[in-house]
C-alpha cells in the first residue's frame, strides 16, 4: 500500500489540479514522499500483530495471577 502511494498521490495531484500546475517530477515526488514517510514512527503490520498477540499472552497471565493471588488473600470466599 505504502509502495502505491506515491503513483496514487501524483495521479490524483495531475486530475484536480490545472494542467501544467504540478511541475514536480514524478520521481522526485517519489523521493519526497518516502523521505517523509521514513521520519514518521511506523512499524510493519506483521510487527503490529507480533506485539499485539504478545500484549494478549501477558494480559491473559496478569489475569491467571491476579486470580492466584486473589486465591491466596481470600481463601475463605472460594465457592
Amino acid at each position: 500500500m505504502l509502495s502505491d502511494l506515491p503513483n496514487r498521490l501524483f495521479d490524483e495531484l495531475n486530475r484536480r489540479l490545472p494542467e501544467g500546475a504540478l511541475n514536480v517530477p514524478k520521481q522526485e515526488l517519489h523521493s519526497l514522499l518516502q523521505a517523509a514517510l521514513g521520519k514518521l514512527d511506523l512499524v510493519t503490520r506483521e510487527e503490529f500483530d507480533v506485539q499485539t498477540a504478545v500484549l494478549a499472552r501477558t494480559r491473559q497471565k496478569l489475569d491467571e495471577m491476579e486470580a492466584k493471588l486473589d486465591e491466596l488473600l481470600n481463601p475463605e470466599e472460594k465457592p
